[in-house]
This record gives structure tokens, sequence and C-alpha cells, in this order.
């Protein structure tokens, strides 16, 4: 709904205090506030710091005639779109006012005034003026909407994506879950296939999580999985994958991994990480977790071809690490 627009104001610039007098009579039957001036200095004085929807200027003043300050107010700020009628007893003939009008003048009024006439005009330059500011408020308006639709779609967007996150990710850890390691792991096979690219995937179990669960109750138990898991991501490289399958098993994806034992010996060294004790602080008490990680490895192509051969064969592997002892690695065989 548009808001109620102020009164627009005129400035009537007259050096003779009749006609001053005279303007300001007949203008007050037109809703506006009327400003006055004396001469052109105070004209341009008014113009410095306040905007008129019109000026009615007379030509022939002392010091400064009408010209001279419609050529000046060409340039201030506020009013150089102000429309100018020039109201003058003198100079009506058509070199003069062409002259009013190549100085910025939109109207030519010879004195003595019709007030038919300058009433009528005047109206038609307020109702431009009103009609201008009814625009400027509309797209005003429009601007603060489209601003605000704006921060609507950001925030829709943002809500979209956290829940895109939450569906994609492990709540506890803040790891991806299993959906997105299963779309992850098909992504590295169908590269794998196309180029030739190997790489590894581990399972990775962790060692003694029931016990934690036991002993210090279910909370320890999630700050284990998270300490567990900030572990694994640390000791991986940037381009690897991790996420946390289930429980308290993770998979993690190594790209570019070509040599069984170059493989044998990252599980070995992950299994000396995980293996470090965990302190932890759950229900208010400190305490020390001693756990391990169990990891089965499988080489893609060499060990499966398609996902599900693949996957099979690094859980076989992990619970064949489970079996030897726990805290442990072992690499599928490619019979698997």
């Amino acid at each position: 709904m548009n808001t109620r627009l102020p009164a627009p104001r005129i400035l009537v610039v007259d050096d003779t205090p009749a006609n001053l007098f005279a303007m300001r009579r007949l203008l007050s039957q037109i809703d506006a506030e009327l400003v006055e001036a004396s001469s052109g200095n105070e004209a341009l004085m008014r113009c410095l710091d306040e905007r008129f929807a019109l000026i009615l200027l007379d030509v022939n003043m002392p010091e400064m005639d009408g010209y001279e300050v419609a050529t000046l107010l060409a340039s201030e700020p506020l009013n150089r779109d102000t429309p100018i009628i020039f109201v003058t007893a003198a100079y009506a003939d058509d070199l003069n006012q062409l002259k009013g009008y190549r100085s910025g003048a939109v109207d030519y009024i010879a004195k003595p005034v019709n007030d038919a006439i300058l009433l009528s005009k005047v109206k038609v330059f307020l109702e431009l003026e009103t009609s201008r500011l009814r625009l400027n408020q509309a797209l005003a308006s429009l601007e603060q909407r489209n601003q605000q639709l704006q921060i609507e779609i950001a925030e829709r967007r943002r809500i979209e994506e956290q829940m895109r996150h939450q569906a994609t990710h492990d709540l506890l850890t803040g790891l991806p879950n299993r959906a997105l390691f299963i779309e992850t792991l098909d992504r590295f096979l169908a590269r794998a296939h196309r180029h030739d690219e190997l790489f590894a995937l581990l399972y990775v179990d962790i060692d003694g999580f029931k016990q934690v669960n036991d002993s210090h109750g279910h909370h320890a138990g999630d700050m284990l999985l998270q300490a567990f898991s900030q572990r694994l991501r640390a000791a991986l490289r940037t381009e690897d994958v991790v996420a946390r399958l289930g429980g308290d098993e993770f998979g993690v994806l190594l790209g570019k991994m070509t040599d069984g034992e170059v493989i044998r010996q990252k599980c070995a060294d992950l299994c000396g990480m995980l293996h470090a004790p965990y302190r932890l602080t759950a229900n208010g008490q400190s305490f020390t977790a001693h756990v391990g990680a169990s990891i089965g490895a499988a080489l893609s192509l060499l060990h499966g071809q398609t996902r599900d051969a693949l996957v099979q064969a690094a859980d076989n592997a992990m619970y064949e690490a489970k079996r030897a002892g726990k805290n442990q690695c072992r690499l599928a065989s490619a019979m698997m």
C-alpha cells in the first residue's frame, strides 16, 4: 500500500513583495508548500538544501536575472531537473522566450498573470511531480521486495543445503554416511574402469568399542566415535574419502593406490595411530579409552570388478584381521 506523499514544494522567486503576496494568495488554492525568495542569490541558497517540485521565476531582477539563476540551477544536484516557469512582465518576445527555454525553462508566462492559466499549468507540473514520486516509491518498494526475495532465496538454499548435508552425512561425526560413501565409491569405480586408475577400499572397525560403551556409557561411546573419526580423517590425504558406515565401522577410499605393499604400510600406519590412547570426558568424568582398529583393504579391479565384489573383499579382509588378533590390517586376496 502506498504511503502518503508529502505536499509538493513550490519556490516562487520575485524581487517585488506585492508580486510575492499575490502569488501566495493565488497558490493557496493548491495543496502545496510555498517557499519564497526575493532575489536570485536567495533562490540559489534555497536550492542548495531543498528540492522543489516547481520553480516560478521572475526574469527581471536586480543583480542576477532569471536567466542566470536558471543556468546556475542546471548544475545543482537537487534541482537540476526541477521544471522552471518564467513569470515576467518584460521580454515576452520570441527571442527572449527562446533565451529562456535555452536557460532551462519549461514554460513562459507573461504578466499580468492570468490566474486560471497559471493555476492550470502549476497543477499539471505538480501532477507530474506526484507521478514521479509515486514511481520512485513503487521502484523503492520493488527494490525492497527484491532484496527481501533474495534473502528468502538465500535462506531457502541454505536450508536445502543443510538438509542435503544432513541426508548424506553422519550427525554424530560429521563424516559422509553410508549412502554418500556408496555413491562416491561408484564414481571411483567408474573412473577406474575408464582410465585404469586404481584405488584402495578400506573397511575399518574399532576393536574394544563395546567395552567402552559398557564401562562408561553410551555418551562415552559417542565421544570415542568422534575422537576416532577425527584422528582417522587427520591421518588421510585431502583427496581421500572417509565415512562412517554405521556403528563403529568406517569406510575409506584411497585414490591412486596400485601397489599392495604401499597399501599394507598405509594400513599399518593407521593401526598405529588409531591404537594410541584416547583421553576423553563424558558425563563430567575424564577417562582414557584404549581401543584399536581392524582394517581390511581391497584394491579396485584386482579384488573386485564391481562395487559389491569390492565391498565384500574388503569386509572379508577386515574380519580376517579381527580373527587374527585385532588391531592389525589384512589385504584381500585376488581369489576373494
